[in-house]
């Protein structure tokens, strides 16, 4: 497997957990990785991949403990 690969998914993994703050309003980080770029484009996706599955496993912990429905 590559590295490079993992590295970015483990990236967009951390990601979800990081907040700014602009304007008084809270934003999640968004994803780095320019989509456009054919190089770049499994590395884009890769990047997402793991925001999403951070995404999803904290909606099923939620959803565990019956915070939301």
């Amino acid at each position: 497997m590559n590295k490079k690969i993992v590295e970015y998914f483990e990236e967009g993994y951390k990601a979800f957990n990081k907040v700014s703050v602009r304007n008084g309003k809270f934003h999640h980080y968004a994803n780095p990785v320019k989509k456009d770029s054919p190089y770049t484009f499994t590395s884009y996706r890769e990047w997402q991949r793991g925001w999403n599955t951070a995404y999803f496993e904290n909606l099923e912990k939620l959803n565990e403990l019956g915070a939301r429905s």
